[in-house]
């Protein structure tokens, strides 16, 4: 009995750690409400990258230019977008700001050759065939701004989650030592370390607590058939 006792315990404090960061997760997103919460964290690579990408600002303001290229992109990482998607719509939005006016200083911002790149949009813009050297200016400054949209995503995902899960971390400590209070009525004694170590484990442990549960349960019920 005294270790089924334990098993029960054990399988009660997971099942605890899980809702706990269950519930963290939970206020993280909720964050989101409140002018994008965490769902900020990261976008600075992107706009940094896109920024440089565009290059200097153009002396009129045009009706779509910078400011609306980096809104739509945050709107498009805040909203959650499949990351594909989103650097599907920034390449698309760049390719866009790519005009004869801008496209001498948008080439040497990415390092491919101005002059080519030039000839081929212009050709874009007038309706004039592409050719092969145009085609091959195209591509090559393709290539180079798929490279840095993929190094800015990568790195803003990369950012994101490690943030959102320091965010749900400090939360759920916060909450477990919340309802320690609560239950205990005093904050301060032998039983607060092991409330601070169920909040620190339970961000990792939610989205697998169900799945360590049923496993022990069922490792439980094998050796219990082994021994009779």
């Amino acid at each position: 009995m005294d270790k089924l006792d334990n098993l029960s315990t054990v399988l009660g404090l997971i099942a605890v750690a899980g809702g706990l960061g269950t519930a963290a997760f939970g206020l993280v997103d909720a964050s989101k409400a409140v002018w994008g919460g965490v769902s900020r964290a990261g976008f600075s690579f992107i706009r940094t990258t896109v920024a440089s990408v565009l290059g200097p600002r153009p002396a009129a303001t045009p009706t779509f230019g910078h400011d609306q290229v980096i809104g739509t992109l945050r709107a498009n990482w805040m909203n959650g977008m499949a990351k594909a998607d989103q650097k599907a719509a920034a390449k698309a939005l760049i390719r866009l700001m790519l005009t004869p006016a801008s496209v001498t200083n948008m080439a040497n911002a990415v390092g491919v050759d101005a002059t080519a790149l030039a000839t081929a949009v212009t050709h874009a813009n007038t309706g004039t065939a592409l050719t092969a050297a145009d085609l091959a200016a195209i591509g090559a400054y393709d290539v180079k701004v798929s490279a840095l949209l993929d190094f800015a995503y990568e790195r803003g995902d990369q950012l994101y989650r490690n943030f959102a899960k320091l965010v749900a971390a400090i939360l759920a400590i916060v909450l477990a030592v919340g309802a320690k209070r609560i239950v205990d009525g005093v904050l301060f004694d032998s039983r607060l370390v092991p409330a601070l170590l169920l909040g620190l484990v339970a961000t990792p442990l939610a989205p697998i607590a169900k799945d360590v549960s049923s496993s022990l349960q069922a490792a439980a019920k094998a050796v219990g058939a082994l021994k009779r």
